[in-house]
């Protein structure tokens, strides 16, 4: 299942999703030595192997777990062989890079340097500390993250689909079995995919089809498996229960039903990304510090582990429960994409445009914009900061509560010296 092109590869597009320049250069045929810094299953051999195909590379691949000086050593003949006789460039991939020692990682050096071959290095452990300085400065860092819910889901799907074994079996599964799959693999492809492959030897072909079901992977997943009902209903009846109670401002129902989510054996990193996206559906700027406070509860777990950081969601769970609550961030960001939808072809207004040469300052852009710092209370009343037709636009509708409110007073005030202002720009 590992992908043939780059944009079959799933994840990681913040580094070589289209428009990226690892993308762009790639395309190209060009490419520099790296470290794919990551948790395992995330793709860092997947992505190693799709850029010696995309720059027209031989690939050898070394593991420092077993490699040594000699194995290097043969690299090194093989790549300059293959320059000698083909004219071609070798890519030499090194997973668990950090393992090697000093002496090892120092004999990579002269070679990088002289072009003998590409060099890619994979390491789950921080580059800083597992790696030389002279490799780092002759390599660049990209760091890798876990496959996000939906990349995941896309990997398994894919599975069912395009494996050369799978996709003869007629094989189904419950959306409920997918999110559990899932959630079980904790951003890992290999464990999603040998769970999969597990689940599919466990179960039953009736008929020429197999329906995998809630009860095959719990046979699976042990005292996992035991997280929810047999059907996979309470998943999203518990996350349900602890959204709307955090929502309503029930600090202990909030409480009770993430204790009940652990007791079931799910993850707590779960509840942790969806304090997140309560912060920001449900609380926004009545107190932005919520976003803030989910995000440190999740930083905690991965700094001292799941005992203290399930205590540290807990706490946040708490807070965003009490926290004043306000879904106004949540609405206006809605009408706004909207709007945004509709007129993507409105052109910026010349007095907003920017003007970096000579050329364009002539053509007026920037004229007539008035700086907010030079007029009274680094506010300029009257001008108009939207395209004419959207003029009359109020999104942001700040509730009465928490700091929403303090807010809401400053609008208002903003909005009458607008109003009262002889200098409106439409």
């Amino acid at each position: 299942m590992r992908p043939m092109s780059l944009d079959t590869y799933i994840g990681q597009s913040h580094i070589i999703g289209r428009g990226t320049p690892l993308y762009q250069s790639l395309l190209k045929g060009q490419c520099h030595s790296l470290i794919l810094w990551g948790p395992p299953g995330i793709g860092k051999t997947s992505l190693a192997e799709l850029i010696a195909s995309t720059v027209k590379a031989k690939i050898v691949k070394l593991s420092a777990v077993t490699a040594g000086v000699k194995e290097i050593r043969d690299a090194v003949i093989e790549a300059k062989n293959n320059l000698a006789v083909s004219g071609s460039r070798t890519l030499l991939f090194v997973d668990e890079v950090h393992r090697f020692n000093k002496a090892q990682q120092d004999a990579f050096l002269p070679h990088i340097e002289d072009g003998t071959f590409l060099f890619i290095g994979a390491t789950t452990e921080n580059p800083s500390f597992a790696l030389n300085n002279a490799i780092l400065s002759r390599a660049r860092v990209y760091t890798l993250k876990a496959l996000n819910h939906d990349e995941l889901k896309q990997v398994v799907t894919n599975a069912i689909l395009y494996d050369a074994i799978l996709s003869q079996k007629q094989i189904s599964l419950g959306q409920a079995v997918l999110e559990t799959i899932v959630d079980c693999s904790e951003g890992d492809a290999r464990k999603a995919l040998n769970l999969l492959e597990q689940a599919v030897d466990v179960t039953p072909e009736i008929n020429g089809a197999m329906h995998i079901t809630f009860e095959h992977i719990k046979e699976l997943l042990g005292h996992h498996g035991a997280k929810y009902d047999k059907s996979g209903d309470i998943y999203y009846d518990l996350i349900s229960a602890f959204h709307k109670s955090v929502r309503g401002s029930s600090p202990d129902a909030a409480l009770y039903w993430y204790c009940r989510i652990l007791a079931g054996g799910g993850d707590p990193l779960y509840v942790a990304r969806r304090l997140l996206a309560i912060a920001t559906e449900d609380i926004g700027n009545a107190d932005p510090r919520a976003m803030q406070v989910a995000l440190n509860a999740w930083d905690i777990y991965h700094r001292v582990g799941p005992s203290e950081g399930e205590r540290a969601i807990a706490q946040a769970t708490l807070y965003l429960a009490s926290a004043p609550k306000s879904n106004a961030v949540y609405m206006a960001f809605n009408q706004a994409k909207q709007d945004a939808l509709n007129d993507k072809m409105v052109e910026v207004p010349i007095h907003l445009r920017n003007a970096p040469t000579k050329l364009l300052a002539e053509l007026g852009h920037g004229a007539e914009y008035r700086y907010a710092h030079d007029e009274a209370g680094a506010f300029a009343a009257g001008e108009c900061y939207f395209p004419e037709n959207l003029q009359d636009r109020k999104y942001y509708q700040p509730s009465d509560r928490g700091l929403e409110k303090q807010i809401a007073e400053k609008l208002r005030y903003l909005d009458e010296l607008n109003t009262k202002s002889d200098k409106k720009r439409y």
